[in-house]
Parts: structure tokens; C-alpha cells; sequence
């Protein structure tokens, strides 16, 4: 089977911060593939809504033999395993356990009613990029929309 690399960004603000991040990466290495690479653990404020609770972000590198409807699926099991109970509804976002987004799926771009890869809002978001180009991704012309 072929092997695609991934990048996942990794967002938590409720509970253990450390401890659901580090059981996220756990279960990304059981469900999705090699985890190759982390980021560093950074703290952001919550973007597009209110809360009183900062989250930790990360980002991974990944090998992975996934489709991207099948890593769609895995990332939200995951999430789902590790508390989550909605993503956001009609845009509206909410304190969570876990969040899972795909950034980037080898070279391809994707869009669909449920998935858009790359993230349409990854380069402005300083919690993703910041650990993005930390683990030695290479923007290019094209990712930036």
C-alpha cells in the first residue's frame, strides 16, 4: 500500500491539556499511521468564540496508508473517544477535549461538503503554522489561498 504524509493540528482546552494531547498523538500512532514528527506544545486564546480557557495546540507529521474520507473518519473517532460531543454547529465553535484538523494531505487539494484540505485557515492561525513550520514543513506559493 502506498504511503501519504499527513499534517494534523492538535487543539485541547478542557481537562488535562497535556494528558488528552498526548493520548490524542497515542491514538493518531494506533488508528492513523507513523507519527514522524510533533511540534512543541504551544498555548493559544480561543479563536472565534469566548472562554475563560486557553488551549493547547500542537501539530503532527504523519505516514500514513489512510484515504482522506478514511483519515477523516479516524481523526473524528478520535476525538470522539477522547470526549468530544460536536464539532461546531453552524459555525460556531465551543470549549473542547480534543480537535482534530487535517492540514495537509501530501500535494492534493480536496474539497467537499465535509472536507477541505489544505485547511482553508491554516496560515492564519499563528497556534498552527508556528508548529507547522516548526517540524520542517516547507510552505509553497500554492498553500498560501
Amino acid at each position: 500500500m502506498e504511503s501519504h504524509t499527513v499534517y494534523l493540528a492538535l487543539g485541547t482546552n478542557l481537562g488535562n491539556l497535556a494528558a488528552n494531547m498526548l493520548a490524542a498523538i497515542n491514538e493518531i500512532g494506533i488508528h492513523v499511521g507513523t507519527v514522524v514528527r510533533i511540534s512543541s506544545f504551544i498555548e493559544s486564546e480561543p479563536q472565534g468564540f469566548e472562554s475563560e480557557h486557553q488551549f493547547l495546540n500542537a501539530v503532527c507529521k504523519v505516514e500514513t496508508q489512510l484515504t482522506p474520507h478514511e483519515l477523516l473518519l479516524a481523526t473524528q473517532a478520535i476525538e470522539r473517544k477522547l470526549g468530544r460531543t460536536h464539532k461546531s454547529l453552524n459555525g460556531v465553535y465551543s470549549d473542547r477535549t480534543m480537535d482534530i484538523d487535517i492540514l495537509l494531505y501530501d500535494d492534493i487539494s480536496i474539497q467537499t461538503s465535509e472536507l477541505t484540505i489544505p485547511h482553508p485557515r491554516m496560515w492564519e492561525r499563528p497556534f498552527v503554522f508556528e508548529p507547522l513550520l516548526e517540524i520542517g514543513y516547507q510552505q509553497k506559493k500554492s498553500d498560501v489561498h
